[in-house]
């Protein structure tokens, strides 16, 4: 008797389903409703125009990057430097750290990519060189690392005073008020760091007296505006 209760049961459900599959089936397709969208206002006027290679900061700096470099000033010296014909290849870069094996490391995960640098000495005693840094910033910004790097190992030293580089956000020069010795002899020194885009700037002084503010401060922003 329950064999027979649950065969009915089925059966009546198997023939409702049937059922209602030929209702529905003779019905007539029901109309989907029509697709809409807000309608979009085109702007008026003309579309504008490219900017011009003078102001496109990237043509800029995918060109030569050795054109960016200060030039040299008047009644200034070349100096010999690391930089060959202007550029410094990576290994060059990373004999400058204190650590060249970390910094060459440090320097391939922050993408570098190239690096051009101009040297001059001035007024018989001190020695200037600047140094762009591109970095490619795919995965990282590299030139800003590079710069926030430079600020915290310039700023550890007790005798150093920090300025502020004006038109570069974050931009700063130091400079210290006790020399360093090397290879025997006493030298002031007075370093700058700064960014823009994906080029970093070092900007390196060294005198046998003090260097002043104004020198360090209105060279890097010189070397800035170039970018």
């Amino acid at each position: 008797m329950p064999s027979l209760l649950l065969g009915a049961a089925v059966l009546g459900l198997v023939s409702g389903l049937c059922a209602g599959y030929q209702i529905q089936a003779g019905r007539e397709p029901t109309r989907l409703p029509p697709l809409s969208q807000p309608r979009l206002e085109q702007a008026a006027g003309e579309a504008s125009a490219p900017l011009p290679v003078a102001r496109d900061r990237k043509v800029k700096t995918d060109g030569d990057l050795r054109r960016l470099l200060l030039k040299k000033p008047a009644g200034a010296r070349a100096a010999g430097s690391l930089a060959e014909g202007g550029w410094m290849s990576l290994d060059e870069l990373a004999e400058t750290y204190d650590n060249p094996a970390g910094g060459y490391g440090w320097l391939i995960e922050e993408e570098f990519r190239r690096a051009a640098a101009v040297t001059w000495t001035e007024g018989g005693t001190r020695l200037v060189e600047v140094r762009l840094l591109q970095f490619r910033q795919e995965e990282v910004l590299g030139a800003q690392d590079e710069a926030k790097d430079g600020y915290y190992w310039a700023g550890r030293d007790s005798d150093a005073e920090s300025w502020a580089i004006p038109g570069t956000g974050d931009g700063k020069a130091f400079t210290y008020r006790k020399p360093r010795t090397s290879d025997g002899v006493n030298e002031y020194q007075a370093r700058a760091h700064a960014w823009r885009g994906d080029v970093s700037v070092q900007v390196w002084m060294t005198d046998t007296k003090p260097i002043p503010k104004k020198a360090i401060v209105d060279l890097a922003k010189r070397q800035m505006e170039r970018l």
